[in-house]
């Protein structure tokens, strides 16, 4: 069964732009190998963090949803964690809205 996931990560904002879109291409093929459909991918750009992170005032934040069986999730993270890049991300399973029953209505009598 497929489900939605959105996996959000911060750069190091030190990296430059090649380095950034190159990050952002290497998690997308990680996906993809692992048989994940990507959605969408919102480049965020670079902004302050709430509180200092290795270091860091500032961080380039990625957003990629995807749709998969669950199995790309540990790859992906596993790559993020050992990257010297990434100095933080999160993945959620998003809840697909089921289908409600539609109501059927009669006309009004005029």
């Amino acid at each position: 069964m497929n489900y939605i996931y959105e996996t959000m990560y911060i750069l190091r904002p030190d990296i430059g732009d090649e380095a950034v879109e190159a990050a952002i291409e290497k998690y997308q093929n990680i996906l993809k190998e692992n048989g994940a459909e990507i959605i969408e991918t919102q480049h965020r750009g670079k902004r302050r963090l709430a509180y200092e992170i290795a270091k860091q005032r500032e961080g380039v934040y990625v957003q990629m949803n995807y749709q998969g069986d669950g199995s790309q999730v540990a790859p992906l993270e596993r790559a993020m964690r050992l990257s010297t890049e990434v100095i933080r991300y999160m993945t959620v399973k998003q809840e697909v809205p089921k289908a409600e029953p539609e109501i059927e209505t009669e006309p009004a009598e005029v």
